[in-house]
This record gives C-alpha cells, sequence and structure tokens, in this order.
C-alpha cells in the first residue's frame, strides 16, 4: 500500500492505548500492516457521518447501530468489520448501496459461547444462584429446597444449529446428554456425526427440559418464541438465551417465569440492553442473568480479536476476506 490504510475503531468500548473493554485484541499489530488506527465517536452516542469521512474501514467493538445515518457524506469507506458474529446492528442493504464489505467474526466466539450456554445449564441445573445466596445469609437449614432437577436423565433442545449452536452440541454429546435440535433448514450429516435428532421445532418446545436458543437475529427469528412457545414447554423446563434479546418475547417471559409456565431461565440478551433497573426480571429468583458479556474471557478476546484483525488486513491488502456477510458488488437489496 503506497499510504496508509486508516482504520475508525468506536471509542466506545476503546481506549487511545489501544485496550478495549475485552482486553487487548492486538491493535498494535497493524501498524506491521501499513494500517493506521485511530478512535471515532464516543460512548452513549450514535456515530456521525462527518467522524467517518477519510476512514478506509470501521471496527464496530459494539452493537452500535450503522446504517444510513451514519453513511451521510461518507465517500471513503470500504470497509465495516464487527467485533463477533452478530451483525443485526449492521444496514446491510445501505452498506450495498455504497460497495461497502461488511465482516463478521463468526468462529472466534464459538468455544466461548458453548462455555457460556454450558455455564448456564449447569446454574440452573444445580440451583447454584440460590444456594449461594443461602450461604451469604447463613440460611444453611434451606439447602433441602434448592435441589436442583440436575441433567442426568434430561432432553436438551438446541433452537438454532449454526456455528455456535453446532459448538454447543458437540460440547453437551462430550458430556454424554441427551440433544434435541431444530434448524431452519436440515442439518442430517452433522446431526448423524454427533448423535443427535432433528426435530419440527413444535417437537423441541414440547420435548426438551432445557432449551438453548443461539438462532441469528432477523426479522424472521423476531419473538419466535413468545407466549404460545412458553406455554407448550413443560413447566419443568428452563430457558437459557445467548442469542439475542429479541428472539424472545421478554413481556410473555416474565409472565411465564412469575406464573410457574416454565421454571427457569438463564439470559445473557435482553431486548433493551442495558436491562432497565425495573426489569422484573431483576426481581424473579428463579432467573440467572448476565450482561451479555459471559463469554468475555481472554481467549475469547484474544481469538476474536485476530479474527477481525484478519479481515481489516485482508481487506486493506486486496484479498478477499473469510466473513463477507453482505454483497456490496451486486445489487440493492430491496
Amino acid at each position: 500500500m503506497s499510504t496508509p490504510w486508516k482504520l475508525a475503531i468506536t471509542a466506545d468500548y476503546a481506549e487511545a492505548d489501544g485496550s478495549t473493554i475485552y482486553g487487548d485484541i492486538g491493535l498494535g499489530s497493524l501498524a506491521a500492516h501499513g494500517i493506521e488506527w485511530s478512535l471515532v465517536g464516543e460512548a452513549g452516542r450514535d456515530l456521525r457521518g462527518e467522524e467517518l469521512e477519510g476512514f478506509d474501514a470501521l471496527v464496530l467493538l459494539s452493537g452500535t447501530p450503522f446504517g444510513r445515518a451514519q453513511l451521510e457524506g461518507v465517500t471513503t469507506l470500504k470497509h465495516v468489520a464487527r467485533f463477533g458474529a452478530g451483525f443485526d446492528s449492521v444496514d446491510l442493504t445501505a452498506c450495498d448501496e455504497r460497495g461497502i464489505t461488511v465482516t463478521n467474526a463468526p468462529t472466534g466466539l464459538r468455544v466461548p459461547m458453548a462455555h457460556t450456554a454450558l455455564t448456564f445449564l449447569f446454574a440452573l441445573a444445580h440451583s447454584l444462584l440460590p444456594k449461594d445466596r443461602l450461604v451469604r445469609e447463613a440460611a444453611w437449614d434451606r439447602k433441602a429446597e434448592h435441589r436442583g432437577p440436575g441433567l442426568a436423565t434430561a432432553t436438551v433442545g438446541m433452537i438454532g444449529l449454526g456455528g455456535i449452536g453446532r459448538e454447543t452440541v458437540r460440547q453437551l454429546r462430550a458430556l454424554d446428554l441427551d440433544v434435541i435440535a431444530w434448524n431452519r433448514s436440515p442439518r442430517p450429516e452433522f446431526c448423524a456425526e454427533v448423535g443427535i435428532e432433528q426435530v419440527e421445532f413444535e417437537t423441541v418446545i414440547a420435548r426438551s427440559d432445557y432449551l438453548i436458543v443461539t438462532v441469528a437475529a432477523t426479522a424472521g427469528t423476531r419473538h419466535l418464541i413468545g407466549a404460545e412457545q412458553l406455554a407448550a414447554m413443560k413447566d419443568s423446563a428452563m430457558l437459557i438465551n445467548i442469542a439475542r434479546g429479541a428472539v424472545v418475547d421478554e413481556p410473555a417471559l416474565v409472565t411465564a417465569l412469575q406464573e410457574g409456565t416454565i421454571a427457569g431461565a438463564g439470559l445473557d440478551v435482553f431486548e433493551v440492553e442495558p436491562l432497565p433497573a425495573d426489569s422484573p426480571l431483576i426481581a424473579l429468583e428463579n432467573v440467572v442473568l448476565s450482561p451479555h458479556a459471559l463469554c468475555w474471557t481472554a481467549d475469547f478476546a484474544a481469538a476474536t480479536g485476530a479474527e477481525v484483525l484478519d479481515e481489516v488486513i485482508a481487506v486493506a491488502s486486496g484479498d478477499i476476506p473469510r466473513h463477507v456477510v453482505n454483497d456490496p458488488t451486486g445489487p440493492a437489496r430491496p
């Protein structure tokens, strides 16, 4: 490259020294590839077009909205890279129309996300949080009230067999757990490989003792789990959502948890984030909550950071990136 490739990094999750809320993601390695990076924007507000003009690429460290408003007046941007698998906050149509390549980083977080699902699973199966409270409250005499349903005879249902879903299934099967799954398209080779049954959506809802949701957030998956599905679950069943908050109808879930339609939930994502302080979920004792960050570990940061920067380096070098999620060379999306 004859002139430096200029990369913008969203400042909501990063500091001027290259550190981020996730830890060190390797920004110091970019200089060797002729890439200069700078922070843009600030926490608490959306990006502005004038902040992005002059940059060749942008790394979105968070789920901050990115669309036509952010592209207003921008002529230089060629690449938008999402830190992580989800790209529902990015307007792909707006990027297509301007020939901007959008990439994500879906593989580095698959194992940490599978571990996230397992963390919720074990916490719910063994009533970890109620038992933690008993110790803190010196109420050991109440420990028989929280035996936990366990996993030995349980059926774990998967909603979604994408990259994270498949890795979660592999880990569940390594523990010799009984697993059934639903996916929008057939996955016969994978299901045969790991020894699970792929079933209809209604079947996985009805049969699961623990239901793990990992589908991508799209218009078609909004409130995929709603009042009807919650009512069809066993009253002893528990829901684990590590996908996106909008996949589950949150008010319907609150009602189901309050009325005992289902027994509990583990939630890393919410329809509104941060979760409002007056959310009924906070007061519920049959729910384990995490601030969309349970997978945030040192290995997650290193793997995902390397994957994001590999995409940036590829585009800057004129190579084809691995994880393109839009069609910047095709016709505009409807």
